[in-house]
């Protein structure tokens, strides 16, 4: 395969949203059927984002969070099917990781559920002590704001 034509961009502004989506709907099973709006803010909330092209054709994403020092998770990497196992893979988490936002993270987390193998030829290390989740509940949206509730027990 030619990798002339291959290009990575740090710039959001490129992404072909509908293209994202089709990847993601390809490659990602855990990210099927995310709605372009919803693309579209995660990307927003996102430092960096980053993306593989083949000329015009979208084939890899990466996007990270982090606070910029001491915390980080990586986010939604994947690569086209067609082009995986050339070493793009391991490039894009490194573009991400060098990222001035990631590169003086003191602990980057990521989830995996098959390609543990993958994340450690780049350094990363299982860890099964650390992780916990808190699915967005109905009953918590209706919570009053932590405002309302400073205001109310000032007045008790």
């Amino acid at each position: 395969m030619d990798h002339s034509q291959i290009q990575f961009s740090e710039r959001k502004s490129e992404i072909d949203l509908k293209q994202l989506q089709e990847l993601l709907n390809l490659s990602a099973f855990w990210a099927q059927d995310r709605t372009i709006d919803d693309l579209s803010i995660a990307i927003t909330n996102s430092e960096p984002v980053v993306t593989v092209w083949d000329g015009e054709k979208l084939i890899g994403f990466a996007r990270a969070t982090s606070d910029g020092i001491y915390r980080a998770t990586i986010w939604d990497v994947l690569i086209h099917p067609e082009y995986r196992s050339r070493g793009l893979g391991s490039k894009l988490v490194e573009t991400v990781l060098s990222h001035p936002r990631m590169n003086r993270v003191e602990r980057v987390y990521l989830m995996t559920t098959h390609q543990q193998c993958f994340y450690e030829k780049i350094g990363f290390q299982q860890n099964s002590t650390t992780t916990m989740v808190l699915y967005n509940q109905p009953h918590l949206t209706s919570l009053p704001s932590p405002e309302i509730q400073l205001q109310e027990s000032l007045k008790g």
